[in-house]
């Protein structure tokens, strides 16, 4: 299957390594920044087969994949995606996949228009102590699901975001909420149900005069199910990332999830008794090497067969669509002070703009 990437900064890397090893043929790759895309080359030892193409436009013309992964900065994931479904491609696409809920809408409309498959990049649902998990889920253990709670604890510092300028841009990006934590918001709402009647959230920036927009958000949820969840997110952890961590408490079962991906089942106990719960623990407890974890791959593994046989992926783009839509239910609660119902209506990241003042500018550029 022929492949292409398009965007080679920082998480580029990881879908790269997952297209090697699921055996994608990689056509081209595609960055603004021709540097990025030697590097990535030799990194990965592409060869000359592997195109590099300054114009993606150009790429999709003369390539034609029939997979192509949108790895850019957050802000231009919807333009591209729609140039992408006009090309006829099939595609993944980094979290998260738009900054308003009107693009995601356009994605999944065109994408059904024209028969294409698209995944939204939440490879987190891929880790093994996740799916053990949804397992349990899925299966009734926990009985009547009460509440679940999800706690993102990271760092990130200055240098982080003069590596890119559009990191902690509403135009471009979004906050802590928006780029760091909505993997975890994506579980939280899928295990306890989807489906949600109303969010209160509180942002601020409390350590990152240099962004636009929030590094820590706080928020209730109340799902439709009878359910609630919290949700703290926050890049100002002194003085390096701390945790991740998903808890689940039903009235039959009680789980923890944690580590540095949430790739570690840190407690286990149900009344139906299946199971041992440490050898649980035992067994599902991974330690990947970055916040990234090992998702890519087993999600390109799914998306590969999901086109094959004309199936929708694990993740889709209506999964990508609900995290999109919780993180901006938070900012808009936050930014009105008070609850704010689901379904939202049009919600873009720019309508919050300006919230938190002006940032330091000269502490972002020389």
């Amino acid at each position: 299957m022929k492949y292409a990437l398009i965007g080679c900064g920082r998480i580029s890397v990881n879908h790269i390594a997952a297209a090697k090893a699921n055996g994608l043929e990689i056509v081209a790759i595609s960055d603004i920044k021709p540097e990025k895309m030697q590097e990535k080359k030799e990194q990965f030892d592409l060869g000359d087969t592997t195109k590099s193409y300054a114009d993606y436009r150009e790429m999709l013309a003369k390539e034609k994949p029939e997979l192509v992964a949108i790895c850019t900065e957050s802000g231009e994931h919807a333009r591209i995606a729609l140039d992408c479904i006009d090309a006829g491609c099939n595609l993944i696409i980094e979290k998260p996949i738009a900054l308003s809920l009107a693009d995601a809408d356009k994605i999944i409309k065109k994408a059904k228009e024209r028969g294409v498959k698209v995944s939204t990049s939440h490879q987190n649902r891929f880790n093994r102590s996740i799916q053990k998990i949804r397992e349990a889920v899925e299966a009734g253990r926990f009985g009547r699901m009460l509440y679940g709670t999800a706690h993102i604890r990271w760092r990130r510092d200055e240098n982080y975001y003069k590596q890119a300028s559009w990191r902690g841009t509403w135009e471009e990006d979004g906050g802590a909420l928006m780029n760091q934590c909505i993997h975890n918001i994506d579980l939280l709402r899928w295990m306890m149900g989807n489906e949600i009647v109303k969010v209160v959230g509180m942002t601020d920036r409390l350590s990152h005069p240099y962004i636009d927009c929030e590094d820590m958000g706080i928020a209730l949820v109340k799902f439709k199910n009878g359910g609630y969840g919290i949700i703290e997110g926050t890049t100002d952890i002194y003085p390096k990332n701390l945790e991740e961590t998903l808890y689940l408490f039903g009235d039959r079962g009680t789980v923890k999830a944690g580590g540095t991906s949430v790739n570690r089942i840190e407690e286990w106990q149900f009344a139906d008794g299946l199971d041992n719960g440490e050898k649980v623990k035992e067994e599902f407890h991974e330690n990947p090497p970055n916040v990234y974890g090992f998702g890519h791959t087993p999600l390109y593994a799914d998306m590969i067969e999901a086109i094959e046989n004309n199936r929708d992926p694990y993740v889709t783009a209506e999964d990508g669509r609900r995290a999109l839509e919780l993180v901006l239910a938070i900012y808009k609660s936050a930014a009105e002070g008070k609850s704010v119902e689901i379904p939202l209506g049009n919600v873009s990241t720019m309508d919050f703009a300006g919230r938190f003042g002006e940032r330091q500018k000269s502490a972002m550029r020389p």
